[in-house]
């Protein structure tokens, strides 16, 4: 993924960091709850939203089942509307092709729409290295970009951000990148979107040549789609002389009968609005018409080794609408950073280990970025079992071992403290499986609650950092029944 992701810390110690900010705890919380709350709203408009749901998933997976079909028939159809399709197997293989085709074109500028699938390749970076400047147009992306910063949240990427800083940014750094902030900027909304409107429009009138991603591909007529609220996406893929778009795999759909459930369960899911402000479509090129070439990439970069897993796999109907995160008690407080990836939050926790491995102790520390709740499940439109996608990936860590990643085979560790756990549930499983030993720990544990510990030690200690022991009853539950309701008495 992005290689400004590389070298950040584990989870654990990135999040140690990030909840002892209270002003970026007070940003989360306060647009976190307005969202989720809004979107509950919308989603209870819907008699049939539990059917919706069922739909959208049914169709991902069978659409997953038969993925290649699927791809070639959307390839053939992008092809014959007069696109080019290229192949990326990597990030890096999707870097050169993107670089190659704006170099082609004689430009050193792009304006971009915002994409999840170009910040996991690290696109801005490597058109950088290339001497070409990708100019982010969403308003979000663009706070990041002029901010130097780092995108937070699948929907909102400067959602971290304040009013007051979003002014401070477009004051001190607008003008590093086209034209400045007016004078005397305050931070109201609406100066603020008009001062990056001024900043866009030059930018747009002048781009020959645009990059996007996209929401979905409908494979019967080759026809990308993508799903905005502002319009600056409509303005890169209509003015430019030519368009690239790199698409996951995982994108496609097979027909425009499928694409209309999921145009219902996105918007309401992520912005909570009844329907996207707007819904661009293109089906190749045309004559007089928009960008005179099109080139899709369609990118893997791990998702065929996801599809592999049986478990795992279900992270690829991801539709990228972020309510996970937003109803998401771990990613309220260590904020997007946190997760050291492109895809922050519960979602992020599942697919990133899966797309980059576990090898790394950032992605192997991803899937325990979690307390299992099952608020994500809850709210996800395509039904995705975060949670049991959580606990597969984190006995995939526990255990190690050696697993085939892109044709090569890569050896993960077992995770620190393996052998200590094992050893645990051994003892764990005895205890219980014999009644008398068992009801002999409660006795002793009952007597010598006033001398516990408030810290385990080693290897313990790591789990008690972050939580209290429980306190220990002066009695057990078996001996209260024992004493109160008598050994054989039923009720």
């Amino acid at each position: 993924m992005s290689s400004t992701y590389l070298g950040m810390p584990a989870f654990p110690q990135a999040a140690a960091r990030s909840t002892q900010d209270t002003r970026l705890r007070a940003n989360l919380r306060h647009a976190t709850h307005t969202i989720r709350t809004k979107r509950a709203r919308a989603v209870a408009e819907l008699e049939d939203w539990a059917r919706l749901r069922a739909a959208g998933a049914a169709i991902k997976n069978r659409t997953l089942r038969h993925l290649d079909h699927y791809l070639e028939q959307a390839e053939a159809a992008v092809t014959a509307a007069g696109g080019q399709v290229h192949w990326a197997a990597d990030a890096a293989e999707a870097n050169r092709i993107v670089t190659e085709l704006v170099r082609d074109t004689g430009q050193t500028e792009v304006v971009k729409v915002k994409s999840m699938a170009t910040q996991e390749i690290g696109l801005n970076e490597a058109l950088a290295e290339a001497g070409i400047t990708a100019c982010e147009t969403d308003l979000a992306e663009l706070i990041v970009q002029l901010g130097d910063d780092l995108p937070s949240h699948i929907l909102v990427p400067a959602i971290h951000r304040n009013r007051s800083e979003i002014r401070d940014i477009f004051r001190d750094k607008m003008s590093d990148w086209g034209r400045p902030a007016p004078e005397g900027l305050t931070d109201a909304p609406a100066e603020l979107a008009e001062a990056a409107r001024l900043h866009l429009r030059e930018k747009f009138l002048r781009a020959k040549v645009g990059v996007s991603g996209a929401n979905f591909i409908v494979a019967e007529t080759g026809t990308l789609v993508v799903v905005e609220s502002e319009g600056n996406g409509r303005m890169c893929l209509t003015l430019p002389e030519t368009l690239i778009s790199v698409v996951g795999i995982e994108k496609v759909v097979p027909t425009w009968q499928d694409l209309e459930v999921f145009l219902q369960l996105l918007p309401r899911s992520s912005t909570a609005e009844r329907m996207n402000p707007y819904t661009s479509m293109w089906t190749g090129t045309a004559d007089g018409d928009g960008p005179r070439a099109f080139h899709l990439v369609l990118l893997d970069n791990g998702r065929t080794d996801t599809l592999a897993d049986t478990v795992g796999r279900q992270a690829l109907r991801c539709i990228r609408c972020s309510a996970c995160l937003n109803v998401c008690p771990v990613y309220e407080r260590a904020g997007g950073h946190a997760y050291g990836s492109p895809y922050p939050g519960p979602i992020g926790a599942i697919l990133t280990p899966q797309l980059r491995g576990t090898a790394s102790e950032v992605d192997a520390s991803l899937p325990y970025a979690s307390s299992l709740c099952g608020a994500c499940y809850e709210v996800c439109p395509v039904a995705i079992d975060i949670p049991e996608v959580l606990v597969h990936l984190r006995e995939r860590v526990v255990e190690g071992g050696e697993v085939t990643r892109r044709g090569a085979k890569v050896t993960i560790k077992p995770a620190k403290g393996h052998a200590a756990e094992r050893a645990a549930m051994r003892a764990a499983r005895w205890t219980l499986d014999h009644p008398g030993a068992l009801s002999a720990g409660h006795r002793i544990m009952s007597r010598t609650r006033r001398v516990h510990p408030k810290r385990l030690p080693v290897p313990g200690r790591a789990w008690t950092d972050t939580r209290d022991l429980p306190e220990v009853p002066a009695e057990s539950f078996r001996h209260w029944w024992r004493r109160t309701r008598g050994e054989g008495r039923r009720t």
